[in-house]
């Protein structure tokens, strides 16, 4: 009877879990099960407990990166002395930095436009000649027209604050001493948006491949201004402690450092200090974030999907070809030569280059005169009118971060902790099977950009995704509520955290990381693709020309060096410091 009376317990049991398994409603439940005592003979023998023994991290390496809450990537700037000042600028002295994390790009209009949707930022002003915050083409320029509050707040969201004055000189510079972000070598349009190469705000990742600095930040030159934490004093340099210093403790103005896509040549050296009222915000003022000491911030619950930078989005049909073959001086008068497919129409964007077509050799060529007296860099627009302007996704399939699945439906990533043990098959793809003293169990790792999740770097030593406060036993990526609950260090404001999905929740609905710097968002595909050929129009290519400097200009603004007024009244510039007038820069 007793017998009888266990199996039927087992079978009201079996059956109240296939009808809780049935629901459309993934949300967890507490199930409270009373058992009945079993025989003595019967009694279950506990599973020993396993304690998981730590992981051996060599922690973060000069120049590591890792994504972050804002979509953004951090680089890892380790302690040290370094040379601040280089004597003509400003003083010259040694400073001593803790280990920090910087934004490795400019906040971008997308990254800002997160912080404004959730209601942690107020959106930037409008200032004319700047790019419009709001249209998606300008999503990876710089976010400027905002003042020194509103960086602070973003940064403050972001979990850290703006850069110090060293901090950011330091990631400009590197410890060598160089006079700019590349080196010693001077300003040109191929390494840095400057002396209206572009005339306004240039993608934050353009110079990829050319101005980058000695720790691998971008824009540390040219584009935009930055505002950093410090209030501004002019003497602190001779006053400043040599550890860690933060600028005086009051004052009348914040500091402001680097340059915009405006500055001359000669305005463009990284130990250049500027000053600006906290409350002003201009069309060329940006800024990036340090996080001093980032913690494990749980894990958004969605995220855009994306198309690994290794497949191939090709363009919907063949752009017509537009290449730069020549550039060159001839009687004082500069040139530069461009190639064109026959396929194609052309037409000069601006008024700073003039240009006649001729078939030489077989070969159909532009020949463009530029400005003589100044380097400069001006477009032409190159179409091919059967094309559609649009990638080709055929065959181009999304994919996700580690720890998260594809809702075709919604082109989402939704978070999917998994069990840590070791199933059969291995571990699933984004993780990573590791022996903990005789343990094995699975751990997340990069994704198929060689990525690890928001928050973690590559450590090295052991081999997988970690957080940089070294504690190993955050469960990213895992199934383990109680732990998770215990180990995240919350969710960013606009954000609320999931016991049960083990997440940071959208407080107003679908407000996550848009697509990262490098990517922009395909409505057909439903994700982020890789930026590939630049496109401007109904099958066109832009070709940027650079015109090469062939003869210096003739100062006509000297003559007005006895007033500023009469200065500024026939369109020069005043140089404040140098009591001198200055011919503008074009």
């Amino acid at each position: 009877m007793k017998k009888a009376r266990y199996v039927m317990a087992a079978y009201i049991l079996i059956l109240a879990f296939v009808f809780s398994a049935c629901g459309a409603t993934p949300t967890p439940e507490l199930i409270v099960v009373t058992a009945t005592t079993l025989p003595p003979t019967e009694a279950p023998v506990a599973e020993p407990t396993q304690t998981l023994v730590p992981i051996a991290l060599s922690g973060p390496q000069n120049g590591s990166t890792m994504k972050w809450v804002d979509g953004s990537t951090l680089v890892y700037i380790p302690a040290g002395d370094f040379t601040m000042g280089d004597g003509i600028n400003a003083l010259s002295h040694n400073v001593t930095l803790d280990a920090y994390w910087i934004q490795q790009t400019k906040v971008t209009n997308r990254m800002y436009e997160q912080c404004v949707k959730v209601g942690a930022c107020s959106a930037p002003s409008q200032e004319l000649g700047g790019p419009v915050f709001s249209n998606p083409q300008f999503g990876n320029h710089p976010v400027v027209g905002v003042n020194w509050e509103q960086a602070q707040a973003y940064c403050t969201w972001t979990q850290g604050s703006l850069p110090t004055e060293a901090q950011w000189e330091k990631a400009a510079r590197g410890t060598d001493g160089s006079t700019y972000p590349w080196g010693n070598g001077e300003p040109a349009c191929n390494l840095l948006n400057f002396g209206n190469c572009y005339e306004t705000t240039s993608n934050v990742e353009a110079f990829l491949s050319t101005g980058t600095s000695p720790y691998g930040l971008l824009d540390m030159a040219g584009n935009a201004f930055e505002w950093v934490g410090d209030w501004y004093a002019e003497n602190y340099y001779g006053e400043s402690p040599l550890a860690n210093p933060v600028g005086p403790e009051s004052g009348q103005y914040r500091v402001v450092r680097g340059s915009s896509f405006e500055t001359s040549e000669n305005q463009i050296a990284s130990a250049i200090r500027r000053f600006n009222e906290p409350g002003d915000s201009e069309r060329d003022t940006g800024f990036r974030c340090v996080v001093a000491n980032p913690q494990p911030v749980a894990p958004y619950c969605q995220l855009s999907a994306f198309v690994p930078t290794g497949v191939n989005v090709s363009a919907s049909c063949e752009l017509p070809e537009g290449v730069v073959t020549d550039q060159y001086c001839a009687q004082g008068e500069t040139y530069a030569t461009v190639q064109l497919s026959f396929n194609s129409t052309w037409e000069v964007s601006g008024t700073r280059l003039i240009c006649t077509e001729a078939v030489n050799g077989g070969l159909r060529q532009l020949t463009c005169a530029g400005p003589e007296t100044i380097e400069s860099t001006n477009e032409i627009v190159v179409c091919n009118t059967a094309c559609t302007n649009g990638p080709s996704l055929n065959g181009v399939a999304p994919v996700c971060d580690s720890g998260y699945t594809l809702d075709p439906a919604t082109g989402m990533c939704n978070y999917t902790p998994i069990l840590s043990q070791v199933s059969v098959a291995g571990c699933p793809v984004g993780y990573t099977m590791m022996d903990r003293g005789g343990q094995q169990t699975c751990a997340i790792s990069k994704d198929l950009n060689g990525n690890c999740p928001a928050g973690l770097y590559f450590d090295e030593l052991a081999g997988v995704c970690a957080p940089p406060n070294g504690e190993t036993s955050v469960p990213y990526g895992i199934d383990n509520a109680p732990l998770a609950a215990q180990t995240f260090a919350g969710c960013a404001a606009g954000y609320s955290y999931n016991e049960g999905f083990q997440c940071c929740q959208a407080n107003t609905g679908g407000t996550y990381p848009g697509c990262a710097p490098g990517y922009t968002y395909s409505a057909d595909l439903k994700s982020c693709i890789p930026t590939g050929a630049e496109l401007s129009g109904e099958g066109c290519t832009t070709v940027r020309v650079t015109t090469i400097k062939c003869s210096e200009p003739i100062n006509t603004c000297a003559q007005f060096s006895d007033s500023e007024s009469r200065c500024v009244a026939n369109f020069c510039s005043w140089n404040e410091k140098a009591g001198v007038c200055e011919m503008r820069t074009p």
